[in-house]
């Protein structure tokens, strides 16, 4: 495949050929007659971008689940009306927030009040919670034993289950989804890689990616964090991603087991990751690596809330920082009005992250925040809240600054991934000049991309009498 007449990243106007999965040249280059030719038209070639934080099971999942929250679900109402979807069985809702009931969590009971007929789980927003009607709860516990995190109040449950994924997987006989439509998704948005970042990552599930990857069906190279296991029993097809610490304050671990953790990650050559949210958690996990020692690569996750002297700790240990900017933009009035307003200038920092030299990546924490990469890179630059208010604008980004988020090399947040003689051939060509592109930072700019060598996505462009039509429409 030859690359013609595109605007390399990094380079400058050239042609790009690629040979099997990697880029065999790069400049002035005559076609052969038996290669496909692509035109880029003077369009910007990108590296393929990479997710580094996403959940891709859990994604994938979602698409066949009912949206319970932000953008689509507001008010309880507009919840009562979402949950009465067609058909029979087990409801399956994500993305609640007790917003929508006016800061209520909702149990059994006011649930059976919206579904009484069929068995309904709902998931927070934050991923850590699922929230059972009686009939789900019934269903569950004639299966079942309850677990530890099924919430009792006055000698009854209440239908909160807390952190007991595993619990609710293995009693509902729940199997790994297929993420062909998910993987074609992201590949729309030009995702070429992706970090999957869930905590209970084991040999298991990184075999399904294997066999996804294997089958065609999961389009994106993937490295995969995740538990101890890993590390010992990781199969071909994927790369072994760091250890995932991941705290909550309100039950962290003890501390020595933490320090212990740590050290464990480290003795198998890995880098920790620790999910950091709240100001409580980063000083938690500041203190568990001052104490167990920090090695390259080790990386908070998140950095929601980050006063300026753990901004220095984080640089003193030589940490990375894995960002979501978009959080700003989905959820950013939902925070002034719930954060002390003393820690609204402390919030998913980026510009305080990049003047301590801490090395920077994106990721998208789907399907806990929006898949598309493209705009997390506006927020990263306006830093616009949905109504409008700018939050922490000394802390916004250059375009080319949101877009390196999502360059940078999965291993190594501190080098960039870039369009080279030899590298693999993971490319995002768009369909206009870098010039345009970065006044934009819109996917609907996404022309083609390439993965490995294989065209993985190619936009479907109106036809010459279409756009002529649509002209004199709009004249």
């Amino acid at each position: 495949m030859l690359i013609r007449n595109a605007e390399i990243w990094g380079t400058g106007p050239g042609d790009v050929r690629i040979e099997g999965p990697r880029i065999a040249s790069i400049g002035t280059l005559l076609p052969r007659s038996d290669e496909q030719v692509i035109d880029a038209r003077g369009g910007l070639l990108l590296p393929g971008l990479h997710d580094h934080h996403i959940h891709l099971a859990a994604l994938a999942a979602q698409q066949s689940s009912i949206s319970c929250g932000q953008p689509d679900v507001l008010t309880s109402a507009q919840l009562a009306r979402a949950l009465q979807a067609p058909g029979t069985g087990w409801l399956r809702g994500v993305g609640f927030h007790e917003s929508v009931l006016d800061g209520v969590l909702p149990d059994a009971a006011m649930l059976d009040r919206m579904v009484a007929d069929r068995p309904l789980r709902m998931q927070h927003r934050t991923g850590r919670m699922w929230l059972l009607n009686s009939r789900a709860l019934e269903e569950l516990l004639a299966i079942a034993d309850a677990p530890p995190g099924l919430e009792r109040a006055g000698g009854r449950f209440t239908g909160r289950l807390f952190e007991e994924d595993a619990w609710l997987s293995r009693t509902l006989g729940g199997s790994l989804p297929d993420f062909a439509q998910t993987s074609a998704r992201l590949a729309r948005c030009g995702v070429t890689g992706i970090t999957d970042m869930s905590p209970r990552n084991d040999p298991g599930v990184a075999r399904h990616f294997a066999q996804q990857r294997s089958d065609g069906r999961l389009l994106q190279s993937s490295m995969i964090a995740g538990s101890l296991a890993l590390g010992e029993h990781l199969p071909p097809g994927c790369t072994l991603g760091p250890l995932k610490l991941h705290l909550h304050e309100n039950a962290l671990p003890d501390f020595d087991e933490a320090v212990a953790l740590v050290r464990s990650g480290h003795a198998q050559n890995r880098a920790v990751a620790v999910h950091c949210v709240t100001e409580v958690e980063l000083v938690f996990a500041l203190a568990v690596l001052e104490v167990a020692g920090s090695v390259r690569g080790d990386r908070i996750e998140h950095v929601s809330v980050a006063s300026p002297d753990l901004v220095s700790r984080m640089r003193d240990l030589g940490l990375s920082a894995c960002v979501q900017p978009h959080f700003i933009a989905e959820r950013g009035d939902r925070y002034l009005a719930d954060v002390d307003p003393r820690h609204h200038a402390d919030l998913y920092r980026l510009r305080s992250l990049a003047a301590a030299s801490l090395p920077l990546a994106g990721g998208s924490d789907a399907p806990y925040g929006e898949a598309d990469p493209w705009k997390s890179m506006t927020a990263a630059v306006n830093r616009r809240a949905p109504s409008g208010a700018v939050i922490g604008a000394d802390e916004g980004l250059t375009p080319e600054e949101a877009l390196a988020l999502y360059l940078t090399e999965p291993a190594d947040f501190s080098r960039q991934r870039a369009i080279a003689v030899g590298a693999m051939a993971d490319l995002c060509l768009m369909d206009r000049p870098w010039s345009e592109v970065r006044a934009r930072l819109d996917k609907s700019d996404v022309r083609m991309v390439i993965a490995g060598g294989n065209l993985v996505h190619q936009r479907i462009d109106q036809s010459p009498l279409e756009r002529l039509l649509r002209a004199d429409a709009s004249a």
